[in-house]
């Protein structure tokens, strides 16, 4: 029989939330393990991007301003470690499709707070664009690889399923040989399935992406047409993503590569003619407030959850890993705290 092997904490899922979250509580001075299934999670897939400047009214992200100076810090400190860029910033072109979106365009650029995120209108007949600034795409499946040969490395890696019938709570916390403080569920749209954290509201949704190839050089700036087009070569591209709330299930669909290629010539005739050289789907753990969820069950204070960061993972982990590592360590106020849920679903 294996000996008991004790430490701080046992990260479930090793996408980008469970890698960092690993890597803050590791620099805190941490034994953690970080398990994972191995095969491909919604990161990976993810096209890593990170636009401070969304939706059809222009509306800068929840607490950008906080955010993406920390993002962009963790990224550098990440790409000096494992000696290689992992967060590339490139300007972006918006689509401008109506009269209205001018204006609104307009009006933001009149803004000293978007200021910091917004340069100037771009006219290419028949098209108007707006260029936005402090826009970039995370390789995240580049940074996830490293970062799993770094934990590996650290004896703080463990490939399996987590099984939860194999969770002891008597005498000790224990999952097979290994006895955590904490179990921490960073396991994507996996926990909308947990006996534990099944209650909270998620909602998934489908996303598919295509990686395209071009006969000739395409501009190095990224596109949001409604979708977005983020170069990766000088031939080579990725559009996406579909949003589909319905369907949700990891196969590629022939109606959605349809989608996205037609959306894509609409605006840029001359990309009729390139290639799919890979078709991928995932599925985002996205939450009907638009807040991740993090916190401590409240029936088993031993369990926790950092996970539902959507489609805005790459701009929001890096600064909810550092105020979760704090929070775990030294019991600080949490951020999007799952108590908001506490009463509706744990009435005392």
């Amino acid at each position: 029989m294996r000996s008991i092997v004790n430490i701080d904490f046992l990260i479930i899922g090793q996408g980008l939330a469970g890698s960092l979250l690993a890597w803050e509580l590791i620099r805190r001075g941490c034994s953690v393990l970080v398990l994972d299934h191995g095969t491909e999670n919604a990161s990976q897939v993810a096209a890593g991007l990170i636009n401070p400047i969304t939706g059809m009214r222009l509306v800068k992200s929840t607490e950008v301003d906080e955010l993406l100076p920390v993002a962009k810090q963790c990224y550098a400190q990440l790409a000096q470690c494992f000696g290689q860029v992992f967060y590339h910033e490139r300007m972006m072109l918006r689509l401008l499709s109506q009269p209205a979106d001018e204006r609104q365009a307009l009006k933001r650029l009149s803004d000293p707070a978007y200021q910091p995120y917004l340069g100037k209108l771009y006219h290419e007949q028949p098209h108007t664009f707006l260029e936005q600034k402090q826009t970039g795409y995370l390789l995240t499946r580049n940074l996830l690889s490293c970062m799993r040969d770094y934990f590996s490395a650290r004896n703080s890696y463990h490939k399996a399923d987590f099984n939860c019938a194999e969770l002891l709570f008597k005498p000790i916390l224990r999952w097979q040989h290994i006895a955590p403080a904490r179990i921490i569920f960073c396991d994507g749209h996996y926990a909308s399935q947990s006996p534990w954290f099944s209650w909270l509201p998620f909602q998934l949704a489908k996303g598919e992406i295509l990686t395209m190839e071009h006969l000739s050089p395409i501009p190095q700036t990224l596109l949001n047409y409604g979708n977005w087009l983020i170069p990766t070569g000088q031939q080579q591209f990725r559009i996406g993503a579909t949003f589909d709330t319905q369907t949700i299930n990891t196969h590629p669909s022939q109606a959605a590569k349809h989608t996205l290629i037609n959306a894509l010539t609409q605006v840029k005739p001359e990309f009729a003619q390139a290639r799919c050289l890979s078709h991928q789907a995932n599925i985002r753990p996205c939450t009907r407030d638009k807040q991740p969820f993090l916190g401590f069950h409240p029936r088993f204070q031993q369990l926790a959850i950092f996970n539902g960061f959507g489609a805005k993972g790459s701009l929001q982990i890096p600064w909810y890993s550092q105020q979760f590592a704090n929070a775990l360590r030294h019991n600080t106020p949490i951020p999007a705290d799952i108590q908001r849920y506490y009463a509706t679903h744990f009435p005392s």
